[in-house]
């Protein structure tokens, strides 16, 4: 019986060539668990795609800068690269900011910008896993209110997929979910604890924080969680998130639509 060829290992090592780089943008803090933290969550990432080159830069606070990655990728010969925001929701830094510093790349980078993390089934599943790490189970759901806490926006389209994320993973099972911000945004988190409270059927409140790594704001949210029964942690770089990277990663890849470059 003729079998397929097996690719040689010189054509699979072309194709892990051939792949754009993935590069991850975060936005930068100067508290130091911020960076430590991304880079744990790409890190993980990587470790799913092996020959999969992956990249983190920062726009601000944090180094190395999106700039400076860029122009060393040019000097490696690289190609194409796929720029991922490493943010949960679509407002400006994925509309403005990220935009913009990556039509600012050497000519020689063909650079694709893949859509922002949330929505995604896998982002409520890395919200549930902080939450049972933080001592609930799958059977306390159906008697904990959860606060849903993130960073907050004055953009419309972003308050509008947290407020989505929140009636997604109230349909998961647990007795409420009311989203809240640390910033930009009401209710607060310890205003939303407080709503909890009174709601019927829920007897422990749960705060669950919709952020991806520590810094200030979340530390607000931690501050806001003093009356709730749980605090789960930071999403971080949970193996949901990791997987939820190179997905966005792919989707990029498959659509081939570079970023429009400064005239």
């Amino acid at each position: 019986m003729n079998r397929p060829a097996l690719p040689s290992p010189t054509t699979a090592l072309a194709r892990k060539r051939s792949a754009p780089v993935l590069l991850v943008v975060a936005h930068g803090s100067r508290d130091p668990r911020h960076a430590a933290t991304v880079q744990a969550l790409v890190r993980r990432a990587g470790a799913l795609r092996p020959g999969l080159r992956v990249e983190t830069a920062f726009l601000e606070f944090n180094l190395p800068s999106v700039p400076g990655v860029l122009e060393r990728l040019a000097a490696d010969g690289v190609r194409e690269v796929v720029a991922l925001p490493l943010l949960l929701t679509r407002a400006f830094h994925a509309k403005a900011d990220i935009p913009a510093v990556l039509r600012q790349a050497p000519p020689s980078l063909s650079i694709r910008q893949a859509e922002v993390l949330g929505p995604s089934p896998l982002l409520i599943a890395a919200v549930e896993r902080r939450l049972y790490e933080a001592g609930l189970t799958p059977a306390d759901k159906s008697a904990t209110g959860v606060v849903l806490a993130s960073a907050g926006s004055t953009d419309p389209e972003a308050i509008a997929v947290i407020a989505e994320t929140a009636r997604e993973l109230r349909r998961t099972g647990w007795c409420s979910v009311r989203p809240a911000f640390a910033s930009a945004s009401l209710p607060r988190t310890e205003e939303a604890v407080r709503a909890l409270r009174s709601e019927p059927g829920v007897r422990r409140v749960a705060v669950a924080p919709y952020v991806i790594a520590p810094g200030r704001l979340p530390d607000r949210i931690a501050a806001g969680a003093a009356e709730a029964d749980v605090l789960a942690g930071v999403l971080g770089p949970s193996p949901e998130l990791a997987r939820l990277l190179l997905d966005r990663y792919d989707g990029a890849h498959a659509v081939r639509r570079p970023v429009a470059r400064t005239a």
